[in-house]
């Protein structure tokens, strides 16, 4: 019992960091002052270290009881330990059998333990560890503090139709949202913890008989496989199980939305919840998917598929429409209506830039206003960039310094990465914008197409998790291709919108020159 609560709390044995692995090696003493001083020792400068020695008088019998003050919920610990212990103190039997066994004690978790090392851990972990005298062992109870903040609307993927419900920093809260979407036994919860000092819980969350076995396997050995000090955000789980040092498209879906990871679980996939960050990890990811919104299932098919196809059309628009512009006016004016050209020939006529410098001066100084009004405050960002921008872009243009032209393009580029619903697949979309536009100021339309074979190439041969990236268009699936270029319906209460496990076993199998 006592290791299956232990793994309740840690997803496995304790782990020591160099701090703590002294005190592994080390066991409880018999004598309550020896082992006062040994905790105190252990927590020496820690101001919310809380000791609180209790004396029955009528046994002889003396306990001690040690927690965290900033950990640890006094009421709870009153009520749930303190008060079932004064009414039995006529009998120290009593006692001491509560303590061990606390049947009466409206704990929700206990453990037993005699190693110096793992009580350390309990107690940084929100429990108070009570000691009893002439014992060689310490009862620790779980009394943490449940503080938290609201469950509010996730500001990073607002949606008119749609849950308001977002993840907090509590991973347990964001389990049980899950819970709240998928009420069934066969939704699967792991727990691990990663980082030394940090000792930051995550969970592995996936519907057992949906997902694919070899993913979770692969998502449960790159997790335990993680050696660093602290786990301060999912930003660093992501970075870890990642196999490409430099990746430049998301290999894993984030997301604070809980209907977004709810539907991902019923698409076979596998996420994982850190504690202390309202992001989540979903795994495996697709191209396809970094296009597609958890509001699409909620309109009607034609007004899904209208805006899903706006996606793909600015998609093209947010790479290629300034590189585009640089090739035709550095290279192919004769694309150009005659019209249109003199217009273009005039506005750039005081520029002193080449037009490929010029487009790249602003294509900073746009990623420069977006980046600013994200760090600013609340209150003052949104105004901030959009009057920045327009100061600073009418000012450059009566200066000389850039022509109407480039701003209007780099305009436009800007409002359609921002259709692009994963803002970490956005991302990666807006640094590809920067060497086609070298590419076209050098060689052209040439530059641009090969510039485009060159994202093709590295898009199809990238992999998440062992499904490639292009699926379902590459390995090429029927059934699944139907939910790319529209928003298909559901089949059997099921939607199509990332390939099954079994195409994803499939495509590896093949891969791997295997018949299935």
């Amino acid at each position: 019992m006592t290791n299956r609560l232990r793994r309740t709390l840690t997803g496995r044995r304790p782990a020591f960091d160099d701090s703590t692995r002294e005190f592994s090696e080390k066991v409880l003493a018999e004598d309550l002052e020896q082992n006062e001083a040994f905790v105190k020792e252990a927590f020496r400068n820690c101001l919310d270290l809380v000791c609180r020695k209790i004396r029955y008088e009528d046994n002889d019998l003396r306990q001690l009881i040690v927690f965290l003050g900033t950990l640890t919920d006094e009421q709870k610990l009153n009520e749930q330990i303190m008060k079932p212990l004064a009414t039995l103190r006529q009998n120290r039997y009593a006692v001491e059998t509560e303590v061990r066994e606390g049947e009466s004690m409206p704990v929700v978790k206990k453990a037993v333990t005699s190693n110096w090392g793992e009580v350390i851990l309990f107690i940084l972990n929100g429990y108070a560890a009570v000691f009893t005298e002439g014992e060689t062992s310490a009862v620790c109870f779980e009394v943490s503090s449940s503080f938290q903040r609201a469950i509010e609307d996730p500001t990073s993927e607002p949606v008119i139709r749609g849950s308001k419900e977002g993840f907090v920093e509590r991973q347990y809260i964001n389990f049980g949202l899950l819970r709240q979407y998928i009420r069934s036994p066969r939704l699967k919860a792991e727990a691990f913890t990663v980082g030394d000092l940090t000792q930051t819980k995550v969970l592995v969350a996936y519907i057992e008989g949906l997902a694919d076995d070899s993913i979770v396997d692969e998502v449960r050995k790159k997790i335990a496989s993680i050696r660093i000090d602290g786990v301060l955000e999912s930003g660093a789980i992501e970075e870890l199980i990642v196999d490409d040092p430099f990746p430049l498209l998301p290999r894993v879906q984030v997301t604070e939305r809980p209907d977004a990871v709810a539907g991902g679980l019923l698409e076979g996939r596998v996420a994982i919840i850190v504690d202390n960050t309202p992001f989540v990890l979903v795994v495996p990811v697709t191209f396809w998917s970094g296009l597609q919104s958890s509001e699409d299932y909620n309109l009607r098919f034609p007004v899904a598929t209208f805006t899903r196809w706006l996606r793909f059309i600015f998609l093209f628009i947010a790479i290629f429409a300034p590189s585009f512009f640089v090739a035709i006016t550095s290279f192919h004016q004769e694309m150009i209506p005659t019209s249109l050209l003199l217009s273009i020939a005039s506005a750039r006529e005081p520029v002193p830039f080449p037009v490929m410098i010029e487009a790249l001066l602003m294509e900073i100084m746009f990623e420069a206003l977006r980046e600013a009004g994200v760090r600013l405050p609340k209150a003052i960002g949104q105004t901030v960039s959009i009057v920045g921008g327009l100061v600073i872009g009418q000012a450059a243009v009566q200066a000389g310094i850039i022509s109407t032209p480039i701003v209007i393009v780099v305009s436009t580029t800007g409002i359609a990465a921002l259709l692009i619903p994963r803002f970490n697949f956005a991302n990666g979309v807006r640094l590809f914008r920067f060497p086609i536009i070298l590419l076209a100021g050098s060689f052209g339309l040439y530059g641009i197409a090969l510039g485009f074979l060159g994202i093709l190439l590295y898009v199809v041969h990238l992999k998440s998790f062992g499904v490639p990236y292009f699926t379902p268009i590459a390995p090429f699936s029927l059934r699944a291709v139907k939910d790319v270029w529209a928003r298909a319906s559901r089949v059997n209460g099921r939607s199509l919108s990332v390939p099954s496990p079994e195409t994803a076993v499939k495509a590896r199998r093949q891969e791997g020159g295997e018949r299935s």
